[in-house]
């Protein structure tokens, strides 16, 4: 009994330690990179609850804007990962980004309906 008890002790510490390492990157992100469809320029409002990322991905595509809940986002250290299901000129375009936070910066790249995309660099609004 006091093993098993032990055993979902140290379980539950873990877990908060893994939560209390994810990166706090609440608050605005601007990003702005070239593309097949030329430039886009972004927002991107995060908000973080433990590991989970939720917000809005703000875009700006040839005079065109949108503004896109964040779904399936996860922070794990300083890993992030998110996808944007944007509909762009009526086709539904599912979005997966991937990057690596290091201060105000998170280096991303993103595949667009499983397609390589592009690699940018997204900062934190000041």
């Amino acid at each position: 009994m006091f093993l098993r008890k032990s055993v979902i002790l140290a379980a539950v510490i873990v877990a908060g330690l893994m939560c209390a390492y994810a990166a706090d990157i609440t608050g605005k992100w601007n990003a702005e990179f070239d593309s097949q469809v030329g430039p886009q320029k972004y927002v991107f409002e995060f908000k973080v609850s433990g590991a989970a990322l939720t917000g809005t991905a703000n875009s700006e595509v040839a005079g065109a804007k949108a503004a896109t809940p964040i779904t399936e986002g996860k922070i794990n250290g300083n890993d992030i990962s998110f996808v944007e299901n944007l509909n762009y000129q009526g086709m539904d375009l599912k979005i997966e980004y991937k990057g690596t936070i290091a201060g105000d910066v998170i280096k991303l790249a993103r595949t667009v309906s499983g397609q390589e995309g592009e690699k940018f660099e997204a900062k934190r609004a000041k």
